[in-house]
């Protein structure tokens, strides 16, 4: 448990007090961009993988009894993760690593970026509280709780980074989208556009959400079913 509770605060760590803060700018004015970001990808994979050996290696510490009559709404919310994290990996965007160029063509918002600019983290938080809703472990709420909070804080900082670096060109692309889903849809700020989210990254999710239901028992000794 001990393991864990210090990769959960590694992992989350290294993205608030390192990359969210004025650190981040002190060390890629020393080793310069791109040697910032494959370092920085190399220790959150090496952090993300020590985080899911450790969660693997607790024994169970029961918290509360299993909430069984949460599971249909555990299923839906995964698959809502599902088409998020998806969906959103497969869509070129301002908001990830690497995709500044799209800030600098004047790229506008397409696609699930219609709905949030930030559609994997969304995933993440989803996922999270989805599992969290049936936690019975002490394990799952440092493991998942973690994510979650990561996967809270990452939009403000990364939208604030993206602000500091690009200036006008983030703010018009911002105030055409937002962070909360469907916000700027209701703002009249932007319009829903399913179309431009694509039939392959929507049966790419779903593939990968009907697999993640067939595996699940063998991957993690229980069935979400």
């Amino acid at each position: 448990m001990i393991s864990l509770l210090i990769a959960a605060v590694f992992f989350v760590g290294i993205h608030v007090f390192v990359s969210g803060t004025s650190l981040r700018g002190a060390i890629v004015a020393r080793t310069g961009e791109k040697v910032y970001q494959a370092a920085f990808s190399a220790v959150s994979v090496l952090g993300l993988i020590w985080l899911g050996w450790a969660f693997a290696a607790v024994e169970p510490a029961s918290l509360w009894g299993q909430a069984g009559g949460a599971r249909p709404v555990t299923q839906v919310l995964t698959l809502l993760a599902f088409l998020f994290v998806a969906i959103g990996v497969a869509t070129p965007s301002p908001t990830a690593v690497g995709g500044e160029a799209a800030l600098r063509e004047g790229v506008a918002a397409r696609g699930i970026l219609r709905i949030t600019r930030h559609p994997f983290l969304w995933g993440v938080a989803i996922w999270a509280v989805a599992h969290l809703l049936v936690s019975v472990d002490l394990a799952d709420l440092i493991f998942f709780g973690s994510l979650l909070l990561l996967a809270v804080v990452g939009p403000p900082s990364i939208d604030a980074k993206r602000r500091r670096a690009f200036g006008e060109q983030w703010t018009r692309f911002a105030d055409s989208t937002s962070s909360v889903p469907f916000l700027a849809i209701a703002q009249g700020r932007n319009t829903l556009e399913l179309v431009e989210i694509g039939w392959g990254r929507l049966a790419m999710a779903l593939a990968l959400y009907a697999a993640f239901l067939g595996t699940h028992r063998w991957l993690f000794g229980v069935s979400p079913l």
